[in-house]
């Protein structure tokens, strides 16, 4: 199969009115990704070569976006919305190069498998002109039914069109479709809108191609495949699903999941082997967690590395540019933003490090900060290894502190420390004997009045 062509048309012009959106419907997120791009991802591990997405609403944003998660897809826009067929042939000068395969999937059926297309492309290569893939369920009503004689398919009936035999029918149409490359144009130009929305089904191909007595055959996918997104419900029924999908996997290739269904992946998290998740862990894009790492409860995560055998939080946020190294500690209510932390380096309570380097071994003591913003730039502080920064101080960047200095707790750092040196950064403490109730009581005097 790898040596034939493949051409993936993805249907994404409807508009999603139910979806109460000003975004495209197919452009809304399913675990950080639009769901287009979940479509677009499973065409390409399916083999596809050539990516078509046909748009309407919306297309400037489609276009947009398309740069991102489909940067060589070419975007044909389908002017008037005249059916399913209508739509596919709106890709016509793509599927008149004349490749082997031709797959038609929708934009919002997220969970479509790259398993299934592939099993769908095999058919094709084994001779069939027409492959629809379909879904078994115990209550079918509402969805077209796939009529099958002789092992061939010979119908997709609507259900309103059914007879009392074909509404029985358990296996019904996802709406997913390969079909032979050769055959393609010719099969969609046959495709008629005699019908009471004077509309072109795609679903007609597969009589059209009975009757030139081509080889029309379905095959079996599991319901999650034809899922389609509709509404907002509908996407967050798709988001659990995918997420369950993932947590599994996540869990099959060695890590541990403490409690797996509050544990929310995006599309692109990568866990390592011995990793421990505990329960309330949320991984936004661009996170990778290497083996043997433990990220406690309520961490918050995105765009981050961590490294092996780190660990994070509890109630740490990592942001985009946090870089933790072997055995590197992030503790409970610590915020970390483009900043590395080196090996065994600690950071390990109510302390926000950014736009930092934090050196092997360095501590870093409760409630310190880098001041790293003035209102218009960013500026960088770097802390040397086996540093100690103590409690409660401000290390206002740019500025740099050596490698064993020492900073006193409750210090403001302005100026660089020298490695070894210990800093002060503090006024001296003056106590006046008696003052505390004085002022006491002349408070007390004046609330009187």
């Amino acid at each position: 199969m790898n040596e034939r062509s493949c051409l993936s048309i993805i249907l994404a012009a409807g508009e999603g009115t139910r979806m109460k959106s000003t975004l495209p419907k197919v452009l809304h997120r399913i675990a950080g990704l639009p769901m287009v791009a979940h479509v677009v991802r499973a065409a390409e591990a399916a083999g596809t070569g050539d990516l078509a997405l046909v748009i309407g609403h919306g297309a400037e944003q489609m276009r947009e976006a398309a740069q991102k998660f489909a940067p060589h897809a070419e975007t044909f826009v389908q002017e008037k919305r005249l059916g399913t067929a209508h739509a596919v042939l709106a890709a016509r000068a793509a599927i008149e190069r004349g490749h082997d395969d031709v797959l038609v999937m929708f934009g919002d059926t997220p969970l479509i498998d790259a398993e299934a297309l592939k099993t769908a492309r095999r058919k094709l290569a084994e001779g069939a002109a027409v492959v629809v893939i379909g879904f078994r369920t115990e209550n079918p009503t509402g969805y077209g039914r796939l009529v099958e004689k002789g092992g061939k398919l010979v119908a997709i009936r609507e259900e309103k069109d059914c007879s009392e035999e074909e509404r029985a029918i358990k296996f019904c149409n996802g709406g997913l479709m390969a079909i032979a490359g050769r055959h393609a144009l010719a099969l969609l130009d046959a495709v008629g809108n005699s019908n009471a929305k004077g509309e072109y089904y795609l679903t007609d191909v597969v009589e059209i191609a009975g009757g030139k007595d081509l080889e029309v055959v379905a095959t079996e996918a599991s319901f999650d495949n034809a899922l389609g997104i509709n509404n907002r419900a509908q996407l967050a029924e798709a988001e659990a699903i995918w997420q369950k999908r993932r947590r599994r996997e996540a869990m099959l290739a060695g890590a541990t999941l403490i409690a797996p269904e509050t544990v929310w992946f995006s599309f692109d998290t990568q866990v390592g082997q011995d990793a421990v998740i505990e329960p309330n862990v949320w991984f936004g894009p661009g996170v990778t967690v290497e083996a043997g790492t433990t990220v406690h409860a309520f961490s918050h995560i995105e765009g981050a590395t961590v490294g092996p055998s780190a660990e994070v939080g509890p109630f740490a946020r990592l942001r985009p540019g946090a870089d933790l190294r072997r055995k590197a500690k992030v503790g409970n209510f610590c915020e970390v933003k483009k900043a590395v932390v080196e090996e065994g380096a600690k950071v390990n309570h109510l302390t926000y490090i950014g736009d930092a380097r934090i050196g092997a071994g360095a501590n870093i003591g409760a409630g310190t900060i880098t001041c790293n913003y003035d209102g218009y730039s960013k500026f960088f502080t770097d802390i040397g290894a086996g540093a100690f920064i103590g409690s409660n101080s401000a290390l206002v960047a740019p500025v740099s502190i050596g490698d064993g200095a020492y900073v006193a707790s409750g210090s403001v750092i302005t100026e660089n420390v020298p490695g070894d040196a210990l800093a002060f950064g503090r006024a001296r403490q003056k106590t006046l004997p008696g003052k505390a109730k004085e002022l006491r009581e002349r408070r007390a005097s004046a609330a009187k009045k």
